[in-house]
């Protein structure tokens, strides 16, 4: 048997983070308490030096390597720089953060590059093996993060809750794909969708072998967008785990979750699109509803942004179902933009927290237009994006799935989600209330750093800027689904 070396230049960017991962592993080991500003430089330079190998590598045709189980194409290229850039923002962001709670530790870098490297192999997975070894990667570091704040018992309860709940929804997803490996000989997904295609008309009991494994498959797809009813989890550890890994957790993970639901239910189940639609219609509806919903009822900014972005997994979701091209191409826009806004929301929390004081429930937003002019535009330009008012990018992120569903004869539902987003609107509304309103209850001044300050008012002025000229960004992600 001849063994034939694999290509190894579409997974360069893979082989570099994980690489520079463990340097900055073992240099940490050697740092200080006033040194480690060495792992948090090293851990920027190499997001920068990643996104440089990865836009070169941009090819107007997919690449495959390693025996077909990873594969370079134009979607993957940009999903992953937009991860590395919505990284690379979370560390400027949480730097002070972690200097002034004692959580500046290097294993923070560590499991954030390993996190982003679950991610990057997740986006490009062409096997149901490489997805599974991706996801867990993923996963695995993500509750390490949650429960990185030992002493805090409504962290490690998160952590608890996120780890319990997370290794079921793994096992789901795995025992569904050992169903679609049983019931078509491969892990490639190219060659479960020709077995797929070529066999629609098969023997009954294959038919509801299929049926089974795209419920178990779609289940484990669900709960990492953090959808109802697999939604649980998500409240919970938003509001328990430290605001910097929040914000970690609520931003870049969703971008590779998207590319999860894309690799499978599109590349590999597209033909079972008239069964998997009429279960994330179902889905949609009701993260649209509990989302908007249950998040009027919150007092803890952490919790309302967490079921914020339920109902926004219920938008992200009408894209898919649609079943077209440009369907894809509005929720990968929408994905993007929701991780753009998320970015903003959460790095407000912290640019208003300080040591011993987390700025994390609505009252501590009071009057924040007395205290900073500048940033309470700053959110009000993220208020009015979540809610999708003009002409904020938000608002053509909500516009651009609509009229996705429009094309797929489901005007019924863009109407039923033009409803709950006008229900949703009322939570943004309140905080913006609350800035220009409301009187300050705690007039201290900011105590952000310039780096902070500088990519605050960037990611703000960015969702204008989008919003102003979004036809960039969508024509990007068309580009990258249609090359």
């Amino acid at each position: 048997m001849d063994f034939t070396l694999p290509n190894f230049a579409p997974a360069m960017p893979e082989i570099f983070v994980l690489s520079m991962a463990c340097i900055i592993l073992i240099v940490d080991l050697f740092l200080t308490e006033h040194t480690r500003v060495v792992t948090y430089l090293l851990s920027l330079i190499t997001l920068i030096a990643a996104a440089v190998l990865t836009a070169n590598l941009d090819t107007a045709e997919p690449v495959l390597t390693f025996s077909g189980t990873f594969i370079n194409d134009s979607m993957a290229v940009v999903l992953k720089l937009f991860i590395y850039l919505i990284t690379f923002v979370v560390l400027v962001y949480s730097h002070n953060y972690l200097r002034t709670r004692q959580l500046y530790q290097g294993e923070y870098f560590v499991l954030i590059l390993f996190a982003v490297l679950g991610m990057m192999v997740l986006v490009s997975a062409h096997s149901l093996l490489t997805i599974y070894l991706g996801l867990e990667l993923l996963s695995l570091s993500l509750y390490t993060l949650v429960a990185l704040r030992r002493d805090s018992v409504s962290a490690s309860e998160a952590a608890m809750k996120y780890f319990v709940l997370g290794a079921l929804a793994s096992g789901i997803l795995l025992y569904g794909l050992s169903m679609l490996y049983g019931v078509t000989g491969s892990l490639d997904i190219g060659n479960i969708s020709s077995h797929i295609s070529t066999s629609i008309a098969t023997p009954a009991e294959h038919s509801i072998v299929l049926v089974f494994a795209l419920v178990f498959v779609l289940v484990g797809i669900l709960f990492k967008l953090g959808a109802v009813p697999f939604h649980m989890w998500v409240p919970d550890v938003y509001h328990g785990a430290p605001t910097s890994v929040t914000l970690f957790i609520g931003t870049a993970p969703k971008i590779a979750a998207f590319a999860m639901l894309m690799r499978l239910l599109v590349d590999g189940l597209g033909d079972l699109h008239s069964q998997w639609q009429t279960m994330i219609i179902i889905v949609a509806v009701l993260s649209m509803a509990a989302g908007n919903i249950i998040a009027i009822a919150q007092t803890n900014l952490k919790r309302m942004l967490a079921y914020s972005t339920i109902a926004h997994v219920g938008f992200l979701l009408l894209g898919i179902l649609s079943g077209t091209l440009n369907g894809y191409a509005s929720s990968m826009f929408y994905v993007i933009v929701y991780a753009l806004m998320s970015l903003g929301g959460f790095g407000m929390i912290i640019l208003l927290s300080r040591a011993g004081f987390e700025a994390d429930r609505l009252e501590d937003f009071k009057g924040l237009n007395q205290r900073s002019p500048w940033f309470a535009f700053m959110m009000l330009i993220l208020m009015f994006s979540m809610a999708g008012v003009p002409p904020t990018v938000g608002f053509y992120a909500k516009l651009a799935v609509l009229q996705a569903v429009v094309e797929a004869d489901l005007v019924w539902l863009a109407v039923l989600a033009v409803v709950f987003s006008v229900i949703g609107a009322y939570y943004y509304l309140r905080i913006i209330k609350l800035m220009y309103f409301d009187q300050p209850d705690d007039v201290a001044p900011l105590a952000a750093g310039f780096d902070m300050r500088l990519a605050m008012s960037a990611n703000g002025l960015a969702i204008l800027g989008l919003g102003l000229f979004p036809s960039g960004l969508l024509t990007l992600c068309a580009r990258a689904l249609n090359p």
